[in-house]
């Protein structure tokens, strides 16, 4: 099944279950994350399917707001695609690179992203995975069982700032600069190892291309990890890294301008498309 977040009205959001490509049927939750925090939520989307819901929203009219809006740890892997470790020119490593950012670095699936005091904006397609229950210091098996689905992300980056230290945070944390969605696709959608195309597009140039079989960390060997120093619960967000192609590995390197249109897309999922704005006194640096 397919899950998104809809915006219903000024400051209001609701899980919705994607009925084919007519549009959603509204659910008994504020968005994805408060959907999935109930034990029961298969069977409340059960429910729902199982009785005609005056609640409906036509695909034409549906507006997706950011898919976890109010995600307590959104958790970040980087340098997890071995071509893209190879262009940064480090190593392999032992232990995944992580950092974090806030639910309020997320943004929707067609959302504009408003740019302020940066001057190197790179893309990062990554797919992302949704925790689906309570993981603490878990093996890969329960890590395996506890997604409840995967997502399309877009870690845009704003180098200049990630740069200034060794500490990435500060360049990965902007405020509503992460696409996220369109939709959950719940994991019982994909076979055991499936491996995930990525794909990243600038102004509809290819820019990225990847698939997940390549990761040097699976997905639930990521949660795995993570539990052992984090609790993991539903609704909790993991990116999972990004394939080579990034704007800073490129020679000479290449960001984004204002008006180009970032698209991320993973087959079988679904696909984003932002359009990037530069705004205040953004030709400075601060």
């Amino acid at each position: 099944m397919k899950l998104a977040t809809l915006r219903t009205g000024p400051g209001a959001t609701s899980a919705g279950l994607a009925v084919g490509a007519e549009g959603f049927m509204l659910l008994p939750a504020a968005n994805v994350g408060d959907l999935l925090a109930d034990p029961q939520w298969r069977t409340i989307v059960a429910d729902a399917q199982s009785r005609d819901c005056e609640k409906f929203t036509p695909i034409d009219r549906a507006e997706l707001a950011p898919l976890l809006p109010t995600a307590a740890k959104v958790i970040c892997c980087g340098l997890n695609y071995a071509d893209h470790i190879l262009e940064m020119g480090r190593e392999l490593p032992e232990y995944p690179t992580l950092f974090v950012k806030y639910a309020d670095t997320l943004t929707g699936a067609i959302d504009p992203i408003h740019v302020y005091g940066s001057q190197r904006v790179d893309w990062e397609a990554e797919l992302a995975v949704v925790v689906g229950e309570t993981l603490i210091r878990a093996d890969e098996e329960e890590a395996s069982r506890a997604i409840a689905g995967y997502t399309v992300a877009n870690d845009v980056s704003m180098r200049d700032w990630q740069n200034r230290t060794l500490q990435w945070f500060q360049g990965k944390a902007f405020d509503a600069t992460t696409p996220v969605g369109p939709v959950m696709v719940t994991a019982d959608e994909f076979p055991q190892g499936h491996g995930f195309d990525v794909r990243g597009f600038v102004n509809g140039e290819v820019v990225q291309s990847g698939n997940t079989s390549s990761l040097v960390f699976s997905p639930a060997r990521l949660l795995s990890y993570i539990s052992q120093f984090t609790t993991l619960r539903a609704g909790d967000l993991v990116l999972t890294g990004t394939p080579g192609g990034v704007g800073m590995g490129m020679t000479p390197p290449r960001y984004l301008n204002d008006g180009d249109v970032l698209a991320t897309e993973i087959a079988g999922i679904g696909r984003l498309e932002n359009t990037i704005r530069f705004c205040g006194a953004n030709s400075k640096q601060v």
